[in-house]
């Protein structure tokens, strides 16, 4: 069963967010979009490319409306620890969610069981709390996040315009497709 359109499961976790500790739970994913990049470990090496690079990008997507969830089996405690000492980690403003218990990568279907640790996936949820798509990487394989502008605005786009879909490399304001029986075989 495909995760694609699954609605994010109740849970209920602490974060590090802004020299603070917060409670994170499904219901403040409802009513705007949200991307969970989850990864397998802080204090290690291609992790914290990844984060400061979607810091990078952080600006863009909140302008979109976007809220960013980084999420690991480590705990709150340690999001904090690291954000005090690294400096890729420390420019970090959106809110790393502590997943100790596995329960938030298990219900993603992104804990590699054997290591306790989440893979490398990234998750991007419509305001009714459902996935809408999904980008999974080998451990050594670090994520480009520049890539999820553009996902994101095509996301809100079909979202927002029924019976319309976005082909490939599509880009805001180009050309869209209405799926029909006239174009079959014509693209």
């Amino acid at each position: 069963m495909s995760i694609i359109g699954k609605e994010v499961a109740p849970f209920n976790a602490q974060a590090f967010h802004n020299g603070e500790f917060i409670s994170v739970t499904e219901e403040n994913l409802k009513g705007k979009w949200s991307i969970f990049c989850f990864y397998p470990a802080d204090f290690t090496f291609v992790c914290p490319t990844e984060l400061e690079d979607l810091q990078n990008e952080y600006a863009k997507l909140k302008d979109l409306g976007v809220e960013v969830y980084s999420v690991s089996t480590d705990t709150h405690f340690t999001h904090k620890a690291w954000h005090d000492h690294s400096d890729a980690i420390g420019k970090i403003e959106y809110i790393m969610i502590g997943d100790p218990t596995q329960r938030i990568s298990r219900d993603f279907e992104i804990l590699n069981e054997e290591a306790g640790l989440a893979d490398r996936g990234t998750f991007i949820i419509d305001p009714d709390g459902k996935i809408q798509a999904v980008e999974i990487n080998a451990d050594g394989i670090g994520r480009d996040a520049s890539t999820l502008v553009n996902k994101i605005k095509a996301a809100q786009y079909v979202r927002n315009n029924p019976g319309e879909v976005c082909p490939a490399k599509w880009q805001e304001g180009s050309t869209t497709l209405k799926p029909s029986l006239d174009l079959v075989g014509k693209i």
